[in-house]
């Protein structure tokens, strides 16, 4: 186990090695939340977070194979389509009722349950899994409704949890993630934080934190810059994307379905933009199938002046 020391500026790490710094980045990540149930913790399920869980996973998939894909978030939706597209019979358990029911709004998610069932993909929303067990080829799992589905891989996407045991050892301030500055900077000064473990006071939407690629990448590069001296405060709006089958998306800011929607869609459930709003105030955007606007989403979000809902038709195309 690592182990920081703010005040004699030194890491040392698991073999006994020492180290000093005048500054530290902490990029530890996340790690993969684990099925508690029998069975979840047995050789040969893929808790997919790694390059070596990709190579390995990757290794095993073939043309002609069963997968369980268990979860229905960004991990469990794009995994499922990819090992579909890699030629696998496919079965999805999630305990919502539609899939990234966290970010996609009700008419989008169902819509996407029943393409993904067009593409042969069995969709068992609305269960769990209750136990593993090992077959001669595979696993087993069974469902709280009764299912006993077999997999010759079974892959587990149910979240992570930041990595923040080495940050709180070393006295420094943690709640959902690594409490950090608009600098990027800790609890303690000469330590900085960034990734899926920062939690950052974003300038337009407030504090939050964030487990998507760009978000890890840009916090990365501008605390090291502030690392080297730059001492600027972190002022991008970070987005995602995915691509389930010939649906893909990005988004940007607050796209979180608890919020009330409006959707300027060209083709329903295919092609358009959803927008997030809290009153009159966009908070975030999505647009479906609609390239190259993430700019002009992130400039409608950070005008905070109330809009109309007609006027947000066309204004993103």
């Amino acid at each position: 186990m690592a182990e920081v020391e703010t005040g004699g500026h030194t890491v040392r790490d698991s073999n006994g090695g020492s180290f000093r710094y005048n500054k530290l980045l902490l990029a530890t990540g996340g790690t993969p939340r684990r099925l508690t149930i029998p069975g979840g913790d047995l050789e040969g399920l893929s808790y997919y977070r790694t390059l070596q869980d990709y190579q390995k996973l990757r290794a095993a998939t073939a043309a002609g194979k069963s997968a369980v894909v268990i979860g229905g978030g960004f991990i469990g939706s794009e995994m499922a389509a990819a090992l579909c597209m890699n030629g696998l019979a496919v079965t999805m358990i999630f305990p919502e009722e539609w899939v990234v029911s966290r970010v996609f709004p009700e008419s989008l998610g169902r819509a996407l349950v029943d393409y993904y069932r067009s593409k042969g993909i069995v969709v068992l929303a609305k269960d769990v899994p209750i136990s593993i067990e090992e077959s001669s080829n595979g696993h087993i799992v069974h469902t709280r409704a009764g299912q006993h589905v077999h997999g010759d891989l079974v892959v587990v996407g149910i979240g992570i949890t930041p990595n923040t045991s080495l940050a709180k050892a070393a006295g420094l301030k943690t709640g959902n993630g690594i409490v950090v500055d608009d600098f990027l900077r800790t609890s303690h000064p000469d330590v900085y934080a960034a990734g899926d473990v920062a939690f950052f006071p974003e300038q337009v939407l407030g504090p939050r934190r964030i487990e998507h690629w760009d978000n890890a990448v840009s916090q990365g590069k501008h605390a090291g810059r502030n690392m080297a001296g730059l001492n600027k405060p972190f002022t991008e709006m970070p987005y995602f994307f995915s691509d389930l089958f010939e649906f893909g998306y990005e988004a940007v800011g607050e796209v979180d379905s608890r919020l009330e929607t409006f959707t300027d869609w060209q083709e329903p459930n295919k092609t358009g933009v959803i927008y997030y709003l809290d009153g009159a105030r966009v908070r975030g955007a999505m647009m479906c199938n609609v390239w190259g606007k993430v700019d002009a989403a992130r400039e409608l979000i950070r005008n905070v002046q109330p809009m109309r809902v007609q006027d947000l038709r066309n204004a993103i195309r």
